[in-house]
């Protein structure tokens, strides 16, 4: 009862396919496939807000630019 055959899984398949037909499987696979894309390009937009490795965020004031640096707090 290891590993199965590729006949164990081809059979598998085909109840697959007579229980749930071709069509809604395809419809999963699109909305399967349209989440991962959507997940892609989220993680791209995610990507192009950071700022460069090493940059310091900085902040605009009136016309001014002021950068900006955190230091650790230390407790006295």
């Amino acid at each position: 009862m290891g590993t199965f055959s590729i006949w164990h899984w081809l059979i598998v398949l085909v109840i697959v396919l007579l229980v749930f037909g071709t069509k809604k499987l395809r419809n999963v696979g699109q909305d399967l496939g349209g989440a991962v894309k959507g997940f892609k390009d989220g993680m791209k937009e995610a990507n192009a807000d950071k700022p460069a490795d090493g940059a310091q965020p900085t902040q605009q004031v009136g016309g001014q630019t002021i950068d900006v640096e955190v230091q650790e707090k230390t407790k006295s």
